[in-house]
């Protein structure tokens, strides 16, 4: 069977996944460093796991960079965290177009200033004929959101009650056209979704590690898509094997 260097079935490597990159303060506050030291750390780290999700042959990855919740954190973090996004498209974007990976937002750009809103727009439109990984950035970005959003659109289209499926509100997303996430990754160990792609995980796997991340290497990813590999995934149904047994 192939298998990518990392030992992992290429035949159960997932399409699409997500990661919520959580634990950058306390990352910080462990090392006594301001917070937005952690955010920096995290950054630097996203490079590495972008390179680590090219070579395991993982074709969609969305990362949770800001939610909409965000702009409560106080002023100092937030426009440093503004101003990261800003380095991070002026310093990696020509790396990054050259490594084959397309940006794409997900979220609302309009709190942006109309320069960072430029910025983003241009790396979109400059990767968007690359086609080796699929980025999908979640800045100023909530579940609930997307979903008001999409229910607006859909009035606003005078779609009929009775058209609208399953289908057709997965057009009206953010994500449209991108398949819903296998496996969602959560490092800092907490348990919760915190308003990440509510729609789109309704079926995907959850992978939970007490690992900051920052700290999130190439190893701890490699164990997640290795333990993804191990499940049985239901969608609602039973088992192959419960279903084998039922048939004996």
């Amino acid at each position: 069977m192939t298998e990518t260097s990392s030992s992992v079935s290429l035949e159960k490597i997932p399409r699409h996944v997500a990661i919520i990159m959580d634990g950058n303060g306390r990352w910080a506050l462990q090392r006594g460093l301001p917070r937005l030291a952690g955010h920096r750390a995290g950054t630097e780290n996203l490079r590495r796991v972008i390179r680590s999700t090219v070579e395991f042959g993982i074709k969609y990855l969305t990362i949770y960079a800001f939610s909409t919740e965000n702009w409560g954190r106080p002023a100092e973090e937030v426009q440093g965290l503004l101003g990261i996004l800003q380095d991070v498209i002026d310093r990696e974007l020509n790396e990054l177009h050259k490594e084959g990976v397309q940006l794409r937002h997900i979220g609302r750009l309009e709190r942006l200033s109309a320069n960072l809103q430029a910025r983003v727009l241009k790396a979109i439109n400059l990767t968007k004929n690359n086609d080796r990984l699929i980025l999908n950035i979640a800045w100023n970005y909530g579940g609930r959101d997307e979903i008001v959003c999409a229910i607006q659109k859909i009035i606003k289209d005078g779609i009929k009650p009775e058209d609208v499926t399953d289908s057709l509100v997965g057009q009206y997303m953010f994500t449209a056209g991108v398949p819903d996430p296998d496996l969602v990754i959560r490092t800092s160990g907490e348990l919760r979704v915190s308003n990440f792609l509510i729609w789109q995980t309704a079926y995907s796997e959850w992978y939970v590690t007490p690992t900051y991340w920052p700290d999130f290497d190439k190893e701890e990813y490699r164990r997640a898509l290795e333990a993804f590999a191990q499940r049985d995934r239901r969608f609602g149904k039973v088992s192959s094997g419960e279903l084998q047994e039922s048939n004996a």
